[in-house]
């Protein structure tokens, strides 16, 4: 990790902070959480300039506070419209002094906005000559973005794409995580679990998950973290203000599905048999 790379293989859960930060009754548990995560050996932490205006990434300043930087893997992104070759420069300072560091693994353009590709990915790449990133990626791009993006200058020193992906969202195993295969890129998948939208509730309460959870002794929020991370060429990044929840997904690493197993899954949430839009929430 310490050369700025994401490493699929090494690191198969991060850590999301989407909504963390946002109200100062819940500070102290947001950054227990995040504490017992590093702790536990994750070192990815996921945040953006969008999370409470800021308020994500001034909690995660303040819980990485004392632990060795190095050892961490800080992504933060920018939005669209401060992707220009002025206007980054100005947010990822702004990053940098909420995080209370001097630079970020990974920096990511949010989703795909007005200014020219070919304007944010020189703005990235002066950004990691100066060192303030080591590597830059996006966010929220399908395969007709990520095409375009190999199209200007430098565009395939992109290190990642972030996008949803769960049992409820399976769109991109159509296309987009075979383009990713072939071109090597890393994928980051938010809302693992389907924590962000009703689908959560309703994958809580399916017969056959809590049947193949019941089997494993693990919860159904485990055994869908663990789906979404079975092929070890994602990594997920759920968010948990819970230290003992952020426990929990430490564990899910652990849990293996038979060939029978994945076949039931799929029996009940089908894959994909065509082109999708790419999901976003």
């Amino acid at each position: 990790m310490n050369n700025g790379r994401i490493s699929i293989t090494q690191e198969t859960i991060g850590m999301g902070t989407w909504h963390m930060g946002d109200e100062a009754v819940k500070e102290q548990a947001e950054i227990e959480a995040l504490r017992a995560g590093i702790d536990g050996g994750l070192v990815v932490i996921d945040t953006a300039e969008m999370y409470g205006e800021g308020a994500s990434e001034t909690l995660v300043g303040k819980a990485i506070a004392g632990y060795d930087r190095k050892n961490l893997y800080l992504i933060s992104k920018v939005y669209p419209w401060h992707a220009s070759k002025t206007a980054l420069p100005q947010a990822l300072d702004r990053t940098l002094a909420r995080l209370g560091t001097d630079y970020v693994d990974l920096y990511l353009l949010h989703w795909p906005g007005d200014v020219p590709l070919a304007e944010t990915v020189a703005a990235m790449e002066t950004a990691k000559s100066t060192g303030k990133i080591r590597n830059w990626g996006v966010s929220n791009f399908d395969v007709a973005d990520m095409q375009a993006l190999m199209e200007v200058p430098n565009g395939e020193q992109c290190a990642a794409n972030q996008v949803l992906y769960n049992l409820g969202a399976r769109g991109i195993e159509y296309d987009l995580i075979p383009w990713h295969k072939e071109a090597k890129i890393p994928l980051i998948a938010y809302s693992p679990i389907a924590q962000g939208d009703s689908r959560g509730n309703h994958f809580r309460n399916d017969p056959l998950l809590k049947e193949l959870a019941e089997a494993k002794e693990v919860s159904v929020f485990q055994l869908l973290l663990a789906w979404t991370i079975r092929s070890g060429q994602i990594i997920a990044i759920p968010q948990t203000s819970d230290a003992q929840h952020m426990s929990e997904n430490i564990e899910a690493k652990e849990i293996q599905f038979s060939p029978e197993e994945l076949a039931k899954i799929d029996t009940q949430f089908t894959p994909p048999t065509k082109k999708q839009p790419l999901d976003v929430i």
